[in-house]
């Protein structure tokens, strides 16, 4: 029998629940934590986070943040008792200090960690347009090849380079899901950001090197990459595991919800025949076990759910409720009929 998932106790609106995934953040943000301490002071720590669809990468990215801005501030504080103490959010968006405005957070609050998510790098709806395939580009949004992994590289490179009294903050695009766009220079990572936690679909991509013609005549060379360059300017990819059926639910019903998909037959019909073929490249070319030095299985956790999916939850179980007693009262007019026919058959009076 399999050993019981480890719990930790989250408070959740008030009240201290288990929370198996809360336990996994709390272990991580301490070995993130002691890693951050052996770094001088020009060097950032950078995490990916990486997971197919569904996986639940965003919300863990965010909640690992929290934990390591929270640790950090208590640290601060025993420094600068006299400092001003301000709760640290929880929220991707206020965590990053982004509101489409190029607004840095809060320094009175410091942040020592920042999360990236891949969501800007997206192609714009006009590029997609102007590829040759652009039918297929606009249905496959999401794939790895309607994201821009040159510009992705380009700012993992920015992020990597030692940080100097002359460093300054390096923008990132955000994604608009109003407009259904990228927003330039809207996530700020100021140079007092030590931990970028960068998440998203193809932060573990590691596409094998394709041959192609070297300086040398006749000869071939390998040439990775921008996703696997970008890896390998990481200090450590993790990877949020999900079994595929799981996934699959998850993003259909989200689809669904959002109005990407006129039913939920065919939410569940577009993410096989998308998000999971994207979900099978990723797990195709993840790096090597050196690199990939986390695996984090993502379990449902009710204490990490919005009040909007747990009113979801409940109606689906209300639901699964009545079909259940409608099976039953089915069962019993179908036992009565046939005890009805067996006493016609033996005659007995009604």
């Amino acid at each position: 029998m399999a050993e019981p998932a480890e719990t930790t106790k989250l408070a959740v609106e008030g009240v201290q629940v288990d929370s198996p995934m809360e336990a996994q953040v709390q272990k991580l943000a301490e070995k993130v934590w002691n890693k951050y301490q052996a770094l001088d002071e020009s060097q950032r720590y950078l995490l990916a986070i990486a997971g197919i669809p569904g996986s639940g990468k965003t919300t863990f990215a965010a909640s690992l943040a929290y934990h390591l801005n929270q640790r950090y501030q208590d640290e601060y504080h025993k420094k600068y008792p006299n400092a001003p103490l301000q709760p640290v959010s929880r929220n991707r968006a206020l965590s990053n200090g982004s509101n489409h405005g190029r607004t840095i957070a809060d320094t009175s609050s410091p942040q020592i960690a920042r999360v990236l998510p891949m969501d800007g790098f997206h192609f714009t709806r006009a590029q997609l347009s102007a590829m040759p395939n652009s039918e297929e580009a606009h249905y496959r949004r999401g794939a790895a090849f309607t994201f821009d992994g040159d510009a992705y590289l380009k700012l993992v490179e920015k992020l990597r380079k030692p940080i100097e009294p002359t460093t300054r903050t390096v923008w990132a695009p955000s994604f608009d899901h109003a407009t259904k766009d990228p927003v330039n220079d809207d996530i700020a990572i100021p140079p007092s950001a030590r931990i970028v936690i960068v998440e998203g679909l193809y932060t573990a991509l590691s596409y094998p090197p394709p041959l192609t013609e070297s300086s040398e005549p006749g000869t071939k060379a390998a040439v990775p990459s921008s996703w696997s360059e970008a890896c390998v300017l990481m200090d450590e990819i993790w990877l949020i595991q999900v079994p595929i059926p799981v996934a699959t639910e998850r993003v259909a019903k989200r689809n669904f919800k959002a109005g990407l998909s006129p039913s939920l037959e065919a939410a569940v019909e577009r993410t096989l025949n998308n998000d999971m073929k994207n979900a099978r490249e990723i797990l195709d070319n993840l790096p090597p076990d050196d690199k990939l030095t986390e695996r984090i299985e993502s379990v449902a956790d009710e204490a990490w759910m919005t009040e909007e999916q747990k009113v979801t939850l409940e109606n689906e179980q209300q639901q699964r409720d009545e079909k259940g007693h409608e099976s039953t009262l089915q069962r019993i007019r179908l036992n009565r009929m046939g005890s009805i026919a067996e006493m016609a058959e033996a005659g007995v009076g009604m």
